[in-house]
């Protein structure tokens, strides 16, 4: 059946290959196209930029769409769009909200950022303060998000509000589809320990967001979010990846580049954790066949967990090998960077930003608590805060 449903695909390709040459149309023009022919996401059901198929098929189609010079969408800049808040608007949004949001998102006109993280409530994301007061048809919105990757960019957020401070933490909250072109909404750039601005500090006063942009039920946010978490710990540590690739790949060409670095003790780390790599790379594969079809679950916390340890570990024996050579850095001027590029840069900025991969996307203390209670099934974690309305707990 999967070779009857790959050659169908690669028919619907080269038909939409024949009638939109990449080489005479515009990038937009042609990703419109190629989402309403079904071939965006292909996992997704018809209507949505998809055709319904299973999800490990998706790679042979961009593999497709790559061999013949097909433009691409935007995908580094809105990472957020594609891989967050894309299936969260599948799963949750309305009719109207997936016609209205997901083809301009797939097309890359229009670039998204993400709202959850707080200056008091960064790992526990459940105990946001941000209000969102329903005015009428609207939710009046205020407060402050933190760690906001490309908000300079983007006219679209994901947000997670408090709407009603009267109930538990997890259960009083609603999430949004914000318009970061209103004018209540204040982008300011936060200089990171690489000398970059690739996050930034957003502040919302008085900024309104029709009803219709509600994203589930109101006070059903902490599941919707989940979603959108699970995705984000997908795209960040279980993305299809070559062997030898990231971060393993330049600290391997590192290795091979100086043999007279070489000890007993540097060879024995260096074959570990290319094993370590090799294996998370395996399992993020494995994970994604099982999820074909549905939503990540609490397994890809592992995978983030793992991705976060491999990175900082493969950046410091990189410094190791190069001994003082690996301390020169780049350049300190602050840019407005809008991606990550691990194997593109100086061993000195992998090993500063893999720092950060223990905090993006929820720290690794938070992921071994989910891989702890819904993996293993461990005994949960003492919460005091747990039947406590939010009101009422100290912050």
């Amino acid at each position: 059946m999967t070779d009857t449903v790959r050659e169908d695909l690669r028919g619907r390709v080269e038909s939409l290959l024949a009638e939109h040459d990449p080489r005479t149309t515009d990038a937009v023009t042609f990703h419109r196209a190629r989402f309403d022919s079904g071939l965006a996401w292909v996992y997704f059901p018809l209507g949505s930029g998809g055709l319904g198929v299973e999800r490990e098929l998706q790679p042979f189609v961009d593999e497709l769409f790559d061999q013949a010079g097909a433009p691409g969408n935007n995908a580094e800049v809105n990472g957020i769009g594609l891989g967050m808040a894309a299936p969260t608007i599948l799963a949750f949004g309305t009719p109207e909200q997936q016609r209205r949001f997901l083809r301009p998102l797939w097309a890359g006109e229009e670039i998204w950022c993400q709202l959850f993280s707080e200056p008091g409530a960064g790992s526990d994301l459940a105990a946001v303060s941000t209000r969102a007061v329903r005015d009428g048809d609207d939710w009046i919105v205020n407060g402050q998000k933190v760690w906001t990757s490309v908000a300079h960019k983007a006219q679209w957020a994901i947000l997670v509000a408090r709407t009603d401070p009267s109930r538990p933490k997890h259960s009083g909250l609603t999430y949004f589809l914000c318009d970061m072109t209103d004018p209540g909404v204040d982008v300011r750039p936060l200089r990171q320990i690489t000398g970059e601005a690739e996050f930034n500090e957003v502040f919302l006063t008085d900024v309104r967001i029709p009803d219709a942009h509600r994203l589930g039920q109101e006070g059903e946010g902490w599941r919707v979010a989940t979603t959108t978490l699970n995705n984000e710990r997908v795209s960040i540590g279980g993305r299809a990846v070559p062997r030898e690739s990231g971060v393993l790949g330049a600290v391997a060409r590192t290795w091979r580049s100086n043999p007279d670095r070489h000890t007993p003790e540097l060879h024995d780390r260096m074959l570990r954790l290319w094993v370590e790599a090799e294996a998370g790379r395996l399992a993020a594969t494995r994970m994604r066949q099982r999820v074909s079809g549905g939503q990540p679950g609490p397994e890809s916390s592992a995978l983030k967990l793992s991705f976060a340890r491999s990175n900082q570990q493969l950046a410091g024996l990189e410094l190791e090998i190069l001994g003082e050579q690996g301390l020169r850095y780049d350049d300190w001027t602050m840019v407005r960077t809008e991606r990550v590029d691990f194997a593109g840069r100086s061993p000195g900025y992998r090993y500063l930003r893999a720092k950060g991969n223990s905090i993006e996307g929820g720290t690794s203390e938070i992921m071994r608590n989910i891989v702890a209670e819904r993996v293993l099934g461990l005994p949960v974690e003492a919460r005091g805060d747990k039947d406590i309305a939010w009101k009422d707990l100290a912050r």
